[in-house]
């Protein structure tokens, strides 16, 4: 908690806001999982579960102070929504292949214990999340109507203010926001998208369906 409190002036107060920010966020994305209109992929939530965790310490160690509100409250929302996600999302909880995912992440864990540089696991796990991230971006894409909007783009707004809060160039505690900014951006884009691509198949079969009926 102390690390937490460190730091003034603007640092502070961007790393207050990624966390207020990061609060809300998830709030839509857990209310509509509830509701049954958003539809989680459990193998996604429970590998970024795993792979966030190891990040926030990863962050703790190499000295994260004011950033890290935005990184223990996003680890702690993605905890919750793989919760709701094995009553009420979708797919397997692991997938073919994702036994690797979790093996790298294992091998990250002893890089970091061997070597005593948290560095290593971080990138370990930032390089696999992607894996994970690519999926839902794929979903997002395919079925947007399955997430929440608002989620992606206010977690997006709180990845930007944390890496902010960071307050200096150290790229070993960016790294993380910056890959998250950088996913959300994705998600968002492929919602985006995919609603566009739904937007105009009804439009093609309205017209076909008009036609046919001259």
């Amino acid at each position: 908690m102390d690390a937490l409190l460190q730091g003034g002036g603007p640092v502070r107060l961007f790393g207050l806001a990624s966390a207020l920010l990061s609060i809300y966020a998830f709030y839509p994305y857990a209310r509509d999982v509830l509701r049954g209109h958003t539809r989680p992929q459990r193998a996604c939530w429970l590998i970024w579960s795993v792979l966030g965790s190891i990040a926030l310490m990863s962050q703790i160690v190499e000295g994260a102070t004011a950033s890290l509100w935005f990184a223990a409250i996003q680890v702690g929302w993605t905890i919750v929504i793989f919760g709701l996600s094995i009553w009420r999302g979708q797919g397997r909880f692991l997938n073919p292949g994702d036994e690797y995912i979790l093996i790298a992440a294992t091998l990250g864990l002893a890089l970091w214990a061997s070597t005593d540089t948290a560095a290593y696991a971080l990138v370990i796990t930032i390089s696999i999340s992607m894996l994970g991230g690519a999926a839902t971006i794929a979903k997002a894409y395919r079925a947007p109507e399955t997430e929440t909007m608002s989620t992606w783009v206010i977690s997006w707004l709180a990845a930007l203010c944390a890496i902010c809060a960071v307050g200096h160039l150290d790229w070993v505690l960016l790294a993380y926001p910056l890959y998250l900014l950088c996913l959300y951006s994705g998600i968002v884009l492929a919602i985006m998208l995919g609603r566009t691509r739904g937007h105009h198949a009804m439009l093609s079969t309205g017209r076909h369906t008009a036609g046919g009926a001259m």
